[in-house]
């Protein structure tokens, strides 16, 4: 597998003939079908980029080949792909020749730069960041709730906040059902939203309070072991809304395709390692029993039910994290909303998975036919 992994010379697709279609790659809606595409990751080192690895392996994903890209500060060190060990690079433009796929994950301003430049070298582009999301011309996509929408693609699909794709698991289930009049929601954000560099302040953090040392945080605007804060993106100044509550309303219309939906959230960082937990309260058209609620997100793929009211067992972070599905359950009627039409429900997701490298792996996967 290594040679396959590391040499591009070796990826093979079904339409290696003389007289096979050429498919541009700003008007093509779907790839050319592969038999194992090379694909390559922005970020690799990151914690996103270590999921996405580790989500094609756990996957069986058949990659042809495997080019790690990351900043010349890690260029020249190894990760491991299964029993093998492939060498990152440093990103450059010409990093994309012989490219099939790019999986982005290295923030907004790298996506913007070396996405076109991918796209132009004939890959088809994934990308984790804000760059595109809200960009007309760009999927942005959970698989299993707007799936469809993939075939409108120009060599971009954008991959949602991390809040908005583990939101949208639980409402669009009970939204094809009984149509949602307006969303409240409360987030309880773990740190591998912040990144790797977050994850390991809170491990060092919770260490040196617990030993009673001094800790000076860094990476995060406010001690963070055993505390919870207002997510740290920058507030607006006239709604008085943080950039994180302003993108997850806005990419959940989109997702839905609901663009006038009222939301409500307010988004807080909890000290945990991983996996976003998500209060809400959902007002629908019509009364939805917290019976006919469950049912429906039984039968959702990729979604399970944790709602066990006789042991006060109910979605936690510790049990969403390292699992594909999102949990939901504390599902009950709202008895803020006398009408009945109201529900209120707990849902928790792996923000390295759902909320990131497994919707974007997804993605590929829809837009392969797997």
């Amino acid at each position: 597998m290594l040679n396959e992994l590391s040499n591009p010379n070796s990826l093979r697709r079904q339409d290696d003939s003389a007289d096979a279609p050429v498919i541009a790659p700003m008007i093509a809606p779907m790839i050319a079908p592969m038999i194992a595409p090379m694909i390559a990751i922005v970020g690799a080192t990151g914690a996103v980029g270590v999921e996405l690895m580790r989500c094609l392996e756990k996957r069986n994903f058949p990659a042809g080949a495997l080019r790690l890209l990351a900043s010349a500060r890690s260029a020249g060190s190894t990760l491991p792909y299964g029993a093998d060990q492939v060498l990152v690079e440093e990103l450059r433009d010409d990093s994309f020749a012989g490219v099939d796929v790019a999986l982005f994950s290295a923030g907004a301003t790298i996506s913007r730069r070396y996405a076109p430049i991918a796209v132009a070298a004939g890959a088809m582009v994934v990308d984790n960041s804000s760059a595109f999301r809200m960009q007309a011309d760009v999927p942005l996509v959970v698989p299993e709730v707007n799936g469809a929408t993939l075939a409108g693609h120009n060599g971009i699909v954008a991959n949602p906040n991390c809040v908005a794709a583990i939101m949208t698991m639980a409402l669009a289930p009970l939204h094809r059902a009984a149509t949602i009049r307006r969303v409240f929601a409360a987030t309880y954000q773990s740190a591998s939203g912040a990144g790797a560099a977050a994850m390991e302040e809170l491990r060092q953090a919770t260490a040196a309070h617990l030993e009673d040392r001094p800790f000076e945080p860094k990476v995060l605007p406010h001690p963070y072991a055993f505390n919870l804060f207002s997510h740290n993106a920058d507030v607006d100044g006239e709604s008085g809304y943080n950039g994180e509550e302003l993108k997850a309303a806005a990419e959940t219309r989109r997702i839905l395709d609901m663009p006038y939906l009222p939301i409500g959230i307010t988004c807080v960082r909890v000290p945990v390692l991983r996996a976003h937990s998500i209060a809400l309260s959902v007002e629908f058209e019509r009364s939805v029993s917290p019976d006919e609620a469950r049912n429906l997100l039984a039968a959702a793929p990729g979604v399970q039910v944790v709602d066990d009211r006789a042991a006060n067992h109910f979605p936690m972070p510790s049990e969403a994290s390292g699992i594909d599905d999102v949990l939901v359950g504390r599902i009950r009627t709202d008895l803020g909303d006398p009408s009945g039409h109201t529900l209120a429900l707990f849902v928790s997701g792996d923000q390295l998975l759902k909320g990131a490298a497994l919707n974007a792996v997804q993605i590929l996967e829809h837009l392969l036919g797997r």
